[in-house]
């Protein structure tokens, strides 16, 4: 599909309802847009979105990023995704030019685009920023900009884009709430770059759950799943999501999804957020590139392992990684660092962390047999 078409009124018009994939539509979703998502049982399903939510969260966007008629919205993510997705509803919302990075990702070619299309406004993902500063680049008068979402950007690289004239703002959202659900504004670009907390956007209500489960409530929410090809529509105004998070005042701190928790020696541990603690105190470590998985043990009921990819730089992390093992009590301890070769990853560079702990321990199996 042209993402072109996306910024006409036509499509938005349009009763017949789009998904971004084969599946099976049921009735009663005209007016409606599906993408393909799964959940933590790995089965398949797709999150419909209203059209009317869509423009909504594009709106939001919009206002709190001060995008003008006169702005640009560059498209550099694919369109059967959210967040690739937004960026053409929200061209069409303002009324503004909208400029597709038509070809495979490049730094180099990307840069030249932004620059010669004037390009205002994007969203990239925390690899794609990683790839830009890696090569040094400039970044383009032109942008004011950037939404960083599909993982967390880390201090150290977000400060690094920020030296070299990319505005990028920490966001956080979700395919169920049409995109954007926090974002960090314009203001923050004068300041250090700091990945949290975040602003939620004024169309969104969060409070925590149970475990600091985090529940929204808002305008721009999922109207319910399809599975197997039949509408489960969403139940009440909150939609309670698999994410841990804190709350202050009216921004957000992500924590990391619910179902990474694990209990090792009768305690809850995190390693998302120990891997969020290594990344931060190795400087040259790349998100991507170095995980922390919990790998059942009969003993302990976890160990946690931390796992490199065979072009990582392992070198730059074994300090941090001794510093922390000095420091942490016996159930938060780490085993020695293993590497695996290249990490699997989703389109918009997330490691697949079920698929990488079963990698690990097919590799385990294999080498001690």
């Amino acid at each position: 599909m042209d993402p072109a078409l996306l910024t006409t009124k036509a499509f938005w018009v349009d009763p017949a309802p789009l998904a971004f994939g084969a599946v099976t539509l049921p009735a009663g979703l005209e007016g409606h847009v599906l993408f393909a998502t799964s959940g933590s049982s790995g089965i398949p399903k797709w999150v419909a979105l209203s059209k009317k939510a869509l423009l909504i969260s594009a709106a939001a966007v919009n206002r709190h990023l001060q995008v003008t008629p006169h702005s640009c919205w560059g498209l550099a993510l694919p369109i059967h995704h959210v967040g690739g997705f937004g960026v053409a509803a929200r061209a069409h919302e303002a009324g503004c030019r909208f400029e597709h990075f038509g070809q495979s990702w490049d730094p180099e070619k990307f840069c030249n685009w932004v620059a010669g299309c004037e390009v205002t406004h994007t969203s990239l993902v925390p690899t794609q920023v990683h790839d830009l500063v890696q090569r040094n680049l400039q970044a383009p008068q032109s942008l004011r900009a950037i939404v960083v979402g599909g993982g967390r950007l880390e201090t150290h690289l977000g400060q690094r884009a920020r030296d070299l004239g990319w505005p990028v703002l920490a966001s956080y959202g979700m395919t169920e709430a049409a995109s954007q659900i926090a974002t960090q504004g314009l203001e923050v670009l004068e300041s250090p770059y700091k990945p949290d907390p975040i602003p939620l956007l004024p169309i969104w209500k969060a409070k925590c759950g149970d475990n600091d489960i985090l529940l929204i409530s808002g305008p721009a929410l999922f109207s319910g799943y399809v599975i197997d090809g039949l509408f489960h529509p969403r139940e009440g105004e909150w939609h309670a999501t698999t994410d841990r998070v804190r709350l202050g005042g009216l921004s957000i701190t992500p924590l990391g999804r619910a179902d990474s928790l694990v209990k090792i020696l009768g305690e809850l541990v995190d390693p998302e957020a120990i891997e969020r603690e290594i990344m931060a105190a190795a400087n040259g470590l790349i998100a991507g590139s170095f995980a922390i998985v919990a790998v059942p043990d009969d003993r302990a009921g976890y160990l946690l392992q931390p796992i490199f990819e065979a072009q990582g730089p392992l070198a730059c992390a074994l300090p941090a990684l001794a510093a922390y093992s000095a420091n942490s009590p016996g159930y938060r301890r780490l085993q020695a660092p293993v590497v695996i070769g290249n990490f699997p990853c989703s389109e918009l560079g997330k490691v697949r962390r079920e698929e990488l702990t079963r990698i690990f321990s097919d590799k385990f199996v294999r080498e001690v047999s």
